[in-house]
């Protein structure tokens, strides 16, 4: 026997003959018992009603969902709220709970005004469902704080932030407290925040809050140990950090900052009595936030000390006032590179003396800390070395060696461009002694705008333990003027495509148009003109020392 297919309705042929099709309208044979079947079989509850609303068939399903609904009973006063509401608003569909179950329906009309009502149990997809929006909203609550406690490099911003991140989210009021940087300080530092509030607030609490708050004194040790919450919290336990009108905690959550340095801090989370505890998972992320603080807190306690010692040491190597030197005009120019935490290495000196001074410009190789370190080792040693030698040749060549005496010098492979130059008055202006050190040749400028370089040569100090220097002489009348600069001025970076060097010419230029000004007007007009040119562009560091034969009285 074969079976054929026509109208999407299969039926056996025998001998070739077609057996006859039942018509659309005609009844499907009535059989009770495999309907029963087919019925009880389903994973979804359903039940049937007639034309008064009241239950005629009840499946297994929702037997077992909706015991209390039976055959006869009025679907509309049922004790399942959800659903006798839907019955008695005429709704199509419900979603409510049962006997702690999650249950959802949708209503279908039958024939007569009967309907049937398939209810499908949906707590545990909604569990899952609700456990997958937490978990993104926990990821995305960590993504947020570790954004913004990454931008924050100072101690105080991450102390504020840690506290205000989390609240509302984590707990009704948040207090950061930050570990003593000396195990003598007697006072805590915290940082509170508390919804509501409009800002953060801070104080300064003593060793009675360590010694009532449970957890607190490990936390701020470091202890790794799990944390765990606090119940029935004292509310004068905690009343120095809580803001007024807050009422009694009903748990507080204790969590170490930790970061790869050891301890930075405890956070204190706080809910009040009406809001539920916390749970595993609140703990763990809890846990996880807490850690990305103390990591923020390490970084900027570290940023921060980089930051004053970069300062410190920024202070140090600034250039000095200059003094006053008889018969001599004196100005000094100084622009630090365009990061502020960049230590730079070019520097001006001048040392007066009985008979004159001494004046030095140089630009040490390199930059940061290790060009910081020599810049202050050759200015020390200048001022050491002028005591026992005051020719400008003679010194620069000590100089050399000292910097060649220095137990890490061949490690460090640094030197520095110098000039060295001496100056003393005479009846007909002041007389100059320059010494050479690779440095760029200063220019000569005469009242009438001649600008002339003055050529010195010579090899860089402390590059060559045989290294050679030079030495030229040059007399400034009345009114001319020496500039000494570093090569910061000549390569500032600028002009239409922003990569066009300043140039030698360009800075002869605005020397010839300068002429006549006095040496700090003079300066000045150079670094401004620098500044237009570079137009707010990175650059390295300037410096540049103005020496003028005064006019005789």
């Amino acid at each position: 026997m074969t079976t054929t297919r026509q109208g999407g309705i299969a039926g056996p042929v025998s001998g070739g003959g077609r057996v006859p099709r039942r018509r659309a309208d005609q009844p499907l044979p009535a059989d009770s018992r495999l309907a029963r079947e087919l019925l009880d079989g389903l994973a979804e509850a359903v039940l049937t009603t007639d034309e008064a609303g009241r239950v005629t068939l009840v499946n297994a399903m929702a037997t077992e969902l909706l015991p209390e609904i039976t055959a006869g009973t009025e679907l509309g006063r049922c004790p399942v709220p959800a659903l006798a509401r839907a019955v008695t608003d005429d709704a199509e569909r419900f979603d409510g709970d049962h006997r702690g179950r999650r249950l959802r329906g949708a209503r279908r009309q039958l024939a007569g005004h009967r309907y049937a009502w398939y209810i499908r149990d949906v707590t545990e997809e909604q569990a899952r469902s609700e456990a997958l929006l937490a978990e993104r909203s926990r990821t995305a609550f960590l993504a947020r704080a570790g954004s913004r406690l990454g931008s924050s490099l100072h101690r105080d911003q991450t102390l504020r932030a840690t506290a205000t991140l989390a609240v509302p989210y984590l707990a009704d009021a948040a207090v950061a407290l930050h570990r003593p940087s000396a195990p003598n300080e007697p006072h805590l530092r915290w940082v509170r925040y508390a919804d509501g509030e409009p800002s953060p607030s801070t104080g300064l609490a003593g060793p009675e809050l360590t010694d009532t708050v449970p957890g607190l004194t490990e936390a701020l040790a470091g202890d790794l140990t799990e944390p765990s919450p606090w119940l029935d919290a004292d509310l004068a336990d905690l009343a120095a950090v809580l803001p007024p009108g807050f009422g009694r905690p009903g748990t507080v959550l204790v969590s170490p900052m930790r970061a790869a340095g050891g301890p930075a801090g405890a956070l204190l989370l706080i809910r009040q009595a009406g809001r539920a505890g916390f749970d595993r998972r609140d703990i763990d992320l809890a846990r996880e936030f807490a850690a990305r603080a103390g990591a923020a807190l390490a970084t900027a306690d570290l940023y921060g000390e980089q930051a004053h010692l970069a300062r410190v040491l920024q202070t140090s190597l600034l250039p000095p006032e200059l003094p006053t030197v008889p018969g001599v005009s004196l100005a000094g120019g100084y622009r630090a590179a365009g990061d502020t935490l960049r230590i730079g290495g070019d520097f001006y000196e001048v040392f007066p003396h009985r008979d004159g001074a001494l004046f030095a410009l140089g630009d040490v190789c390199g930059k940061g800390v290790g060009a910081a370190v020599l810049t202050g080792r050759v200015r020390q040693s200048m001022q050491t070395l002028r005591l026992v030698e005051q020719r400008p040749l003679e010194l620069i060549r000590l100089l050399n060696r000292a910097l060649f005496d220095a137990p890490d010098a061949a490690r460090r492979s640094q030197f520095t461009t110098l000039l060295l130059g001496s100056l003393q008055r005479g009846p007909t202006g002041v007389d100059v002694r320059i010494a050479g050190g690779g440095h760029p040749a200063p220019l000569l400028v005469t009242p009438g705008g001649t600008v002339t370089p003055v050529p010195i040569g010579g090899m860089p100090v402390g590059a060559l333990a045989t290294a050679r220097f030079a030495e030229t002489r040059v007399h400034l009348d009345p009114g001319d003027l020496l500039l000494a600069y570093t090569d910061g001025v000549t390569e500032a970076r600028g002009g239409r495509r922003d990569v066009e060097m300043f140039g030698e010419d360009r800075l002869r230029a605005a020397l010839a148009s300068a002429a006549g000004l006095p040496p700090v007007a003079l300066v000045e007009r150079l670094l401004q003109m620098i500044d237009e040119w570079q137009d707010g562009q990175a650059h390295d560091d300037i410096a540049m020392l103005a020496v003028c034969a005064s006019a005789p009285r």
